[in-house]
């Protein structure tokens, strides 16, 4: 009689174990898709708070908004945030875009550019009063 003794797994053992697996990535991944959301969305949030924050800068120096995004910021109201012309935040994630109806006004908004992870997450914006929405709530 042979007695050796056989070390390895079974095919069975083995496709139990991927099948875990699998289970396990089916449940993770989404959750991580969704936090990693989230972060970009905080990350625009602070972005349009900075870019508010230089508005009323210049506000305080020269009287009026800023009507660009695309000027570097030297303290009057032609100038603004240095963004540059890319238009975009920091991550890619969204486009920035500021309205101007009068020179006492604006409205910063971040809005998600197609082919993102972003892009059914809803617009953010803020205006000079301070109110801040996301896709129609407040945040």
């Amino acid at each position: 009689m042979d007695r050796h003794k056989k070390t390895g797994f079974s095919l069975v053992e083995l496709m139990v174990v991927v099948a875990i697996i699998s289970i396990l990535a089916s449940m993770a991944i989404p959750s991580y898709q969704i936090y990693v959301i989230r972060g970009s969305r905080a990350a625009v949030q602070v972005e349009l708070l900075q870019l508010a924050n230089l508005q009323e800068k210049i506000y305080l120096n020269s009287s009026q908004y800023s009507a660009s995004l695309s000027n570097a910021y030297n303290g009057t109201n032609a100038s603004t945030n240095g963004l540059g012309s890319s238009g975009t935040s920091k991550d890619g994630k969204y486009a920035l875009g500021l309205s101007t109806p009068t020179d006492q006004s604006f409205t910063l908004t971040a809005t998600p550019l197609p082919g993102q992870s972003q892009a059914r997450d809803g617009s953010l914006s803020i205006t000079q009063s301070g109110q801040k929405v996301w896709g129609g709530t407040s945040w």
